[in-house]
């Protein structure tokens, strides 16, 4: 799981990519956001939030889910730290906003659209939300290498009652 973990790592945090494979899921994720904000009754700033939300709370949610109904600390791990790997996709969605210089898939760019003068009106924002994610992910990710590695290497520290 330790490697796992540092694989997300590296391609997040080193790298600067989407993980392979998972980063397709993330984009199936963030864009079934979007879909399923639109028949409801909000603003079309919460219709272009809903697929960074998603993107980031699908994960997150598993992450409730395997330590509260499950138990499993392992799976937990793994999730927060995809977790912080779609933490990291989003803020450089976010970052991108005042230049809108990725390629997209959709018809417009997100977070433009939420910090622009059409959302937020705050395009200087782009660059400290987008610094804040990245810090977040980056606590996120080392809290669930903690859990998978801490365990085994305390064990090893620390004396075991019968020695």
């Amino acid at each position: 799981m330790a490697g796992a973990l540092a694989a997300l790592g590296w391609f997040g945090f080193v790298r600067g990519v989407r993980v392979p494979l998972l980063g397709l899921f993330d984009l199936g994720i963030h864009e079934l956001g979007h879909l399923i904000s639109y028949p409801l009754p909000v603003p079309r700033v919460v219709e272009a939030a809903a697929g960074s939300g998603a993107q980031i709370l699908v994960p997150s949610g598993l992450v409730v889910y395997f330590l509260g109904v499950r138990g499993d600390h392992l799976a937990a791990a793994f999730c927060a730290g995809w977790a912080a790997t779609s933490m990291v996709d989003v803020s450089i969605y976010v970052a991108d906003a005042p230049y809108q210089r990725l390629s997209l898939i959709g018809g417009y760019h997100d977070w433009a659209y939420i910090l622009g003068p059409s959302g937020l009106n705050h395009l200087e924002w782009a660059a400290g939300l987008a610094r804040g994610l990245r810090t977040t992910a980056l606590l996120v990710w080392l809290v669930s290498l903690a859990v998978v590695v801490g365990p085994p290497l305390l064990g090893r520290l620390l004396p075991s009652p019968g020695r």
